[in-house]
């Protein structure tokens, strides 16, 4: 069984969907679990037009944001009793999804959950797929919670409540 999952957070409700069903894990298992936000620093450019630097503002809303939803996975944590923290780790230049899967290295995770917007086709092309990413670079299972547009109906899909 799982000891150890780390949560992959952003805010959106396909990772909000992905945390609810890592929760229900840890309870029926007794795991711990990790909530994890990846910092992404926004550049600007600097006299001269080929050299960026930090764009601060967007650096402290993406900071703020972070926090936000750190604070929520912790209360989510304690309201359904279960063992967990959060952390926020910062890419430096590393893309998100190589950043999940070496902190569920390091942290030694059995499980990582994460949501998927679900897109497809050129949405995807161009948008690329954090999830995808972590499927095929982390070092061990990864579970995926779709959250999107159900192709038929129009409804969106949900975890198991």
């Amino acid at each position: 069984m799982y000891k150890r999952i780390l949560a992959a957070l952003d805010g959106s409700r396909a990772l909000r969907l992905a945390l609810d069903e890592g929760i229900r894990i840890v309870k029926a298992s007794g795991a711990e679990i990790v909530g994890v936000s990846v910092i992404e620093h926004a550049d600007r450019p600097v006299e001269g037009g080929t050299v960026f630097a930090p764009g601060a503002e967007r650096n402290r809303e993406r900071l703020e944001a972070a926090g936000i939803i750190l604070e929520d996975a912790d209360e989510l944590f304690e309201a359904n009793g279960v063992k967990g923290s959060v952390r926020a780790v910062d890419a430096y230049g590393e893309s998100v999804a190589s950043v999940i899967a070496r902190v569920a290295g390091e942290w030694e995770a059995d499980l990582i959950v994460i949501g998927t917007h679900g897109r497809h086709g050129l949405r995807r092309a161009v948008l690329g797929s954090v999830a995808e990413s972590v499927v095929r670079t982390a070092p061990t299972p990864v579970l995926l919670m779709r959250h999107g547009p159900d192709d038929d109906t129009g409804k969106e899909r949900h975890s198991l409540t």
